[in-house]
């Protein structure tokens, strides 16, 4: 690896980094107390924490929201 040239250029050579962004993105949010996901629950949540995270919610949601949106239909209560 290039180390050196990789410190002069302020870049990561270790995985430091990535642990600590998977501990913030991912260990906090699902791992809180009480909480059970299961896999298609628990990827709609990393995927939408991550754009918030990112900065990139705008551009990310009009890519997911038909996706997560559905037409809802409201039934009439029986007389």
């Amino acid at each position: 690896m290039r180390y050196k040239q990789l410190l002069d250029e302020n870049l990561p050579i270790g995985s430091g980094v990535v642990e600590a962004a998977c501990k913030t993105l991912v260990a906090e949010r699902m791992k809180r107390s009480g909480m059970s996901w299961g896999e298609e629950g628990g990827q709609a949540i990393l995927t939408l924490r991550s754009l918030i995270q990112s900065n990139r919610w705008e551009r990310g949601w009009e890519l997911l929201s038909g996706q997560y949106r559905c037409q809802v239909k409201i039934l009439k209560p029986a007389a």
